[in-house]
């Protein structure tokens, strides 16, 4: 055990070795694409292991149910399990969320959820924040009026890193196998897992049952063991969807927040992008007008110049009717020959 990496310091440098590298600007860009190249790859492998992942998980759940000696007291904790991470999770969406959002905006935080219901509705069914977001976008957008440059940006960032509700179902979970186990965790472990468990949500993807993967990380930083993870996978399509949920719901009333604390900026914005494009508007009016003029006044002189041709060629005919070879000139005004 001393020779393993903590999963926590493990966490926390790969956190700053991102940070790092998003300073470092165009520098760090074949690293970055290394990384997304990689990531792909793995989402890839990801998705050939989930074709087989039924018979996996199917196997997986009947060696650890013929394992277990009382079956009715293992089903009993695993209810309850259900319960402590629903009623966490009710807590959390439905007070303590609304609460934050009531005392930094001093708005009603239920009319918010009104108009969050839909995609309230689509996490529980998708159990993606990704697949959630359009959903989500249109919701905060029409629903509840909130500017386009705040949810295009929160929403996204959110979707990937705002993972409250997994960290929630995480801790719960670890605190539940090592009960199950008979292992008594103390004050220092409990912050570990807590701790742990926040790190690892941030990293956690934004699709279907993530968080059991992240798990491995929680149980490991407190030597717990993992096998106990195939157990939770059987409740598991259930509290996905409820912890799904109330990530879309954060990162909901999170936007809203944010709107709100930004609003005079934006509006600030806004008007001086509206003194600019009058600014531009006026220029590009005087231009026109300018041209137009200049148009009118080369009109004018092609007119004139087009009359006195015609003079000239009148004379000229004259001229040769007559017979007569002198030069033709156009005749002086009387002015001129009072001069």
């Amino acid at each position: 055990m001393c020779n393993v990496i903590p999963p926590t310091g493990l966490i926390g440098f790969f956190i700053a070795f991102g940070i790092a590298m998003g300073k470092m600007g165009e520098q760090a860009k074949l690293m970055v694409e290394f990384f997304n190249i990689l990531n792909e790859i793995v989402m890839k492998l990801v998705i050939m292991i989930m074709w087989y992942s039924p018979l996996g998980i199917a196997c997986l759940i009947c060696g650890k149910i013929i394992a277990i000696k009382d079956l009715e007291v293992v089903a009993r904790q695993l209810g309850m399990y259900m319960v402590t991470v629903i009623v966490g999770l009710i807590i959390h969406g439905g007070i303590f969320l609304p609460l934050i959002y009531f005392l930094v905006t001093r708005k009603n935080p239920f009319s918010f959820f009104a108009g969050i219901f839909q995609a309230w509705i689509t996490a529980l069914g998708t159990a993606s924040s990704a697949g959630t977001l359009p959903v989500t976008f249109r919701c905060l957008e029409e629903n509840l009026g909130i500017d386009k440059r705040v949810t295009r940006f929160v929403l996204p960032v959110g979707a990937t890193i705002n993972m409250d509700g997994t960290a929630l179902y995480e801790a719960v979970a670890a605190i539940f196998i090592a009960q199950m186990n008979g292992v008594i965790l103390d004050g220092g472990q409990i912050v570990t897992v807590s701790l742990t468990a926040t790190l690892a949500s941030v990293g956690a993807a934004s699709i279907p049952s993530a968080g059991l993967v992240t798990m491995l990380l929680i149980l490991t930083a407190v030597g717990l063991p993992t096998e106990d993870i195939s157990l939770l996978v059987a409740v598991d399509w259930l509290l996905d969807r409820m912890r799904t949920s109330v990530n879309v719901v954060g990162d909901s009333f999170g936007a809203g927040i944010v709107y709100h604390l930004s609003k005079s900026e934006l509006d600030t914005i806004d008007s001086q992008h509206r003194v600019h494009e009058d600014i531009e508007m006026t220029k590009t009016q005087s231009i026109y007008d300018d041209m137009k003029n200049h148009r009118e006044s080369n009109s004018n002189q092609c007119v004139y110049a087009a009359h006195n041709s015609v003079i000239v060629d009148e004379c000229k005919v004259t001229l040769a009717t007559n017979g007569k070879s002198a030069d033709c000139s156009v005749e002086e005004e009387p002015w001129k020959r009072e001069k």
